[in-house]
């Protein structure tokens, strides 16, 4: 197994750490987790990596989620 294989390999596990403990956390906490998530899956479509579509499913729903957060706390 190549560097490249394994650093691909470890960002992918990365990646379903951080979508299992999205899954499985309250709405706050998923915002936390949100950029960590985004950057993985940028750090694996750059390696070159095809990323499952529930991912980008869920990062798409995390980002939502987080420019409602946005106005949600903006002042009228």
């Amino acid at each position: 197994m190549t560097s490249e294989n394994r650093k691909s390999d470890s960002l992918m596990q990365q990646a379903q750490g951080l979508e299992r403990r999205i899954l499985a956390a309250h709405r706050f906490d998923r915002l936390v987790l949100y950029p960590e998530f985004s950057r993985t899956l940028a750090r694996l479509r750059v390696a070159g990596e095809r990323v499952p579509s529930r991912m980008l499913r869920l990062e798409q729903m995390l980002s939502e989620e987080a420019a409602e957060e946005m106005f949600d706390n903006m002042p009228v």
